[in-house]
């Protein structure tokens, strides 16, 4: 492929990663689009186009793209962890804690699908489950808020009401906007 080529996918790709960060997701599409036709072989442009679907709340068509980037990419931990989200936003607890398996298998330093994987267990209601998967999210990401807020849950969870309050008011003072810490913590009886 001529460089020219592979530096108009590579705009195509970052200015998409610049509206899918500003929210602008039909904007990210239409460019992700313009790199998959360039050259339909670039994982990322597939895994990228998959967040703004699921965003948008087109979750099929976001497993779709997860699902394409992995068949071009095996190895690609992103795509399985983005996946599993998508899978655990139809309720598929199962597929999505197997994609946040593989993840954590091609990248075992990985705290999102760590963290994700904890979410998931959590929402399943096997919260003892994934608390291994929440301190190790918090051990690899100590300032990621939703580490802290999974974590926080968690523990609540299991009655362990003071590391719980610990946390939520971690995850707060890194990110006051986290709704779930923030109600967890009210459920806790705590003002935040």
């Amino acid at each position: 492929m001529p460089e020219s080529v592979q530096e108009t996918v590579r705009t195509h790709l970052d200015h998409g990663r610049a509206c899918l960060d500003k929210g602008k997701y039909d904007d990210a599409i239409a460019d992700y689009d313009k790199a998959i036709a360039l050259d339909p072989n670039v994982a990322l442009a597939y895994t990228n186009r998959g967040v703004a679907y699921r965003k948008k709340g087109e979750v099929d068509r976001a497993i779709a793209d997860y699902t394409e980037a992995i068949a071009i990419d095996p190895n690609h931990a992103n795509a399985y962890d983005n996946r599993g989200t998508a899978y655990g936003r139809k309720g598929e607890v199962d597929r999505a804690i197997a994609d946040y398996d593989k993840a954590i298998k091609l990248n075992p330093n990985y705290a999102s699908a760590y963290n994700a994987r904890a979410w998931a267990y959590f929402k399943w209601g096997k919260p003892d489950l994934g608390l291994p998967d929440a301190e190790r999210a918090v051990e690899l990401a100590p300032d990621n808020s939703y580490a802290f807020g999974t974590r926080g849950q968690i523990y609540a969870a299991l009655g362990r009401r003071e590391e719980a309050i610990t946390d939520l008011q971690k995850a707060l003072s890194i990110n006051p906007d986290l709704k779930e810490s923030r109600e967890a913590l009210q459920g806790l009886g705590v003002t935040p």
